[in-house]
């Protein structure tokens, strides 16, 4: 089987953890602090806040950017239920705009379209690792003065404009689970500009302490342990290597699949560097799932990313959403296709993916 994902943990992963494990500090200590201030340079932002998950960064940037109930906030429907789910855990209502049929991406037009007088915040999410049109949503967040949370969890080390995802909001989420183009295994982190939104994560993220058992708000137990920061310091060296492997994959298969008319292979921007945490295909004649489970029985992989949009989710359609409303996120969950281009793929490998789905159409 070539898998989807293959998380790669080499010498220097496994020497880091021991020497945490050995140094008997292994909850949230020096290492943590460490992997916080080289993640932050590497954004290019002034702090980085680390937590034990994407969907806590999510949760905890929302809590110190105060939004809150009554509070609005627009995303995308077509994503990970995270993206959407934070804004509920601070009881907050997520606004579903639609999405570019292109990128996948947030449509700023369709963002227009749903602020109100209610509306403080727009999760824009770099779906797949392909960076959103942050231009056009940086100018919709001045003129009606809305905050940015960038939902980066899928595009670490992307970028727009030659500028690093993770540093044009207010703030921005990264996720490490181990799918991830890097991972500490689980983990997490909050990148930001602005001191007063790093200081109040760090203490939602520690029981709102704000000195050892002085509990001024309602936190969270959300560390990171110094093991998973010490698996997450020598990933980041590796980051940029790993990258350039799902690049370099990405564009070989879709010059081995751009000809077959059943296939839309990604597109991507000219001025982004997308960074393909997952390769997305559209599958054009209606048999997406027929396609999948014939590619799964030659031994390939595959991953449906996503196939039912948020707001036709049992719980959200519940709540009164419909994904009726969001008609392209709708339509295209019908369609998209995850092959694997992770750093671990071969030549061989890209060339027998391709093979198998021209057998397959035929």
């Amino acid at each position: 089987m070539i898998p989807i994902a293959n998380p790669i943990i080499g010498k220097e992963e496994d020497q880091a953890v021991l020497e945490v494990l050995r140094s008997g500090i292994i909850a949230q200590g020096p290492k943590v602090e460490e992997f916080e201030k080289n993640f932050a340079d590497y954004c290019n932002t002034k702090y980085a806040v680390a937590v034990n998950s994407g969907t806590a960064a999510l949760h905890l940037a929302l809590m110190a950017m105060d939004i809150k109930e009554g509070d609005e906030v627009i995303t995308t429907p077509f994503s990970f239920i995270a993206s959407a789910n934070c804004i509920l855990y601070v009881k907050a209502k997520p606004i579903f705009a639609d999405i570019d049929e292109k990128t996948f991406n947030i449509s700023p037009k369709s963002i227009i379209e749903k602020i109100t007088n209610k509306t403080k915040a727009i999760i824009p999410v770099h779906l797949y690792g392909q960076p959103c049109d942050m231009k056009s949503i940086m100018e919709i967040a001045e003129e009606y003065h809305l905050m940015i949370l960038e939902d980066a969890c899928q595009a670490h080390g992307a970028d727009f404009n030659n500028k690093k995802v993770g540093s044009f909001g207010d703030a921005s989420a990264f996720s490490f689970y181990p799918t991830k183009n890097m991972t500490t295994s689980e983990g997490g982190m909050i990148t930001t500009n602005n001191k007063e939104i790093a200081e109040k994560a760090k203490i939602f993220r520690n029981h709102g302490q704000i000195k050892r058992y002085e509990h001024e708000f309602l936190g969270y137990n959300l560390r990171m342990t110094d093991i998973s920061a010490a698996i997450g310091i020598e990933q980041l060296k590796k980051l940029d290597k790993f990258n350039q492997k799902r690049i370099e994959n990405a564009k070989y298969l879709s010059g081995k699949l751009k000809n077959i008319k059943e296939i839309e292979v990604p597109y991507v921007q000219s001025n982004v560097k997308h960074v393909f945490h997952q390769y997305t295909v559209k599958i054009e004649n209606g048999k997406r799932d027929e396609i999948n489970k014939s590619l799964n029985e030659a031994g390939i992989g595959t991953g449906i990313h996503y196939p039912i949009p948020i707001n036709d989710q049992p719980f959200y359609k519940k709540m009164g959403y419909n994904a009726n409303e969001t008609p392209v996120a709708k339509e295209t969950a019908k369609k998209v296709l995850s092959l694997p281009i992770h750093p671990s793929v071969t030549r061989e490998n890209l060339d027998y993916i391709a093979e198998k789905l021209k057998e397959i159409l035929k």
